[in-house]
């Protein structure tokens, strides 16, 4: 791979620092926050495995986007475990020169001991696991396919073993739904060297019915927390890092609260995003992508797909978060499912 370039930015000066990959738009859950049965039902069309891009063709374009800066790859869904043989994208992906981290999020449920072994062995530098309850009546309600809690704690304790700790647990909290697990969540993960984040329930996709009185603002949570287990703000690792750090004033770890809504961190957002289909998208909540799968089937160069690339950055004037209103609320936004998270 030719050497780094010369830092490409958007034109609020944002650099591309990470890629987040989507490898796959089915999931084995149903959300209601993601994948809402009513509408990912027995009819829905799901991507057909032709319309995928090939482990060969995401190789490809995370190696054009390392050479424009990125150094950290994040592979989502969908559910990412579902793609088959996913190890062996992890050990291509790792293969590429200024490629620094590699982690991947997961619902947790084909998280097995050997996975996670795999998964370690071939590259992956890291684990997000979703868990949004700790008891199975509210989780199973929230992922509607009756899984149990318990399954999720093991591919936490699964990945852990294997070498792939911390794993962030990452929470979504939906007002009367399941904000009475915010207590027991921090308790059960307080000194567990995991590291618990909240994420305020956003306004993803078009199908999830979010409504802004359905979101428990993070200041809400730190609260909640701080009135049994005393915590104060912890700096970021890095500038334009997701999660606000809260560390326990009594050293039993961290936690991370996600404000995109309440307090959106637009301007220091340096996050392409990659579809299952190979389009590529400037925000979590765009209406549209710009398809680089045709590109690459079409012939393109690696030189032709890269200034497609640094031209679709250039423009990007994405700030979402700080412009929400009611009205773009409505709008008919790509579905996480589909983009990633």
């Amino acid at each position: 791979m030719a050497p780094r370039e010369k830092t490409v930015t958007d034109s609020l000066r944002r650099p591309i620092r990470g890629l987040r990959i989507s490898v796959t738009d089915r999931c084995n859950f149903r959300c209601s926050y993601c994948m809402p049965k009513e509408v990912f039902n027995a009819q829905y069309r799901f991507l057909a495995r032709s319309e995928l891009l090939s482990f060969e063709e995401i190789t490809r374009i995370a190696g054009i986007f390392a050479g424009l800066g990125v150094r950290k790859l994040r592979l989502t869904g969908g559910e990412p475990l579902v793609r088959r043989d996913i190890e062996v994208l992890v050990a291509e992906l790792a293969e590429i020169e200024g490629i620094e981290d590699i982690s991947l999020t997961t619902n947790g449920s084909l998280l097995t001991r050997d996975m996670a072994r795999r998964l370690k062995a071939a590259g992956l530098n890291r684990l997000n696991v979703s868990l949004d309850a700790l008891d199975d009546a509210t989780f199973k309600a929230i992922n509607h396919v009756d899984f149990p809690v318990a399954r999720v704690l093991e591919a936490v304790d699964h990945a852990a073993a294997e070498g792939l700790a911390p794993v962030k647990v990452n929470m979504v909290v939906k007002a009367g739904v399941n904000e009475h697990s915010i207590l027991p969540m921090a308790r059960r993960f307080h000194g567990s060297g995991h590291i618990l984040r909240f994420i305020e329930y956003m306004d993803v996709g078009h199908s999830n019915g979010w409504r802004m009185g359905d979101m428990v603002p993070g200041a809400d949570i730190v609260a909640h927390i701080a009135q049994e287990m005393p915590i104060e703000p912890a700096d970021p690792n890095y500038r334009g890092e997701v999660a606000k750090r809260w560390r326990y004033r009594d050293g039993g770890g961290e936690i991370g609260v996600i404000t995109s809504v309440t307090q959106p961190f637009c301007s220091a957002c340096a996050r392409a995003r990659l579809s299952a289909k190979g389009s590529l998208y400037t925000c979590l909540f765009a209406t549209h992508g710009h398809d680089l799968r045709d590109l690459l089937r079409g012939g393109a160069t690696d030189a032709q797909v890269k200034e497609t690339i640094v031209a679709i950055w250039g423009r990007r004037r994405d700030r979402y978060s700080e412009l929400r209103t009611e009205a773009t609320v409505s709008l008919p936004k790509v579905e996480m499912s589909f983009i990633g998270g």
